[in-house]
């Protein structure tokens, strides 16, 4: 299977969600933090696929999900679900007690 390229907003905002310094990622992947800016700056210089890559799985590890552009729409992230989902409450729950 091969993956989308990962952008360098989807490396910042993901490392911003987990409140992760550029350090702390470098730390996690096992590389320089040269590498890591490298790799979260726009513009001509970019970091290895092999980079990216330790990048990628060490925030995906955190809990980061990276989103392909989708309908028009760019790519993005979003966070793990941390806990089961909220089903709400059934039909037979409802009352005037818990209308909000």
């Amino acid at each position: 299977m091969h993956e989308k390229p990962i952008t360098p907003a989807q490396l910042r905002a993901g490392r911003a969600l987990l409140g992760l310094s550029q350090a702390e990622v470098a730390g996690r992947a096992c590389l320089s933090l040269h590498t890591i800016k490298l790799a979260e700056a726009e513009g001509e210089a970019h970091a290895s696929e092999a980079a990216l890559a330790a990048i990628r799985v060490a925030l995906e590890d955190q809990g980061v999900i990276f989103l392909d552009a989708d309908g028009g729409e760019g790519p993005g992230i979003r966070l793990r679900r941390s806990g089961p989902p909220d089903e709400g409450l059934r039909p037979d729950q409802l009352t005037s007690d818990n209308d909000i």
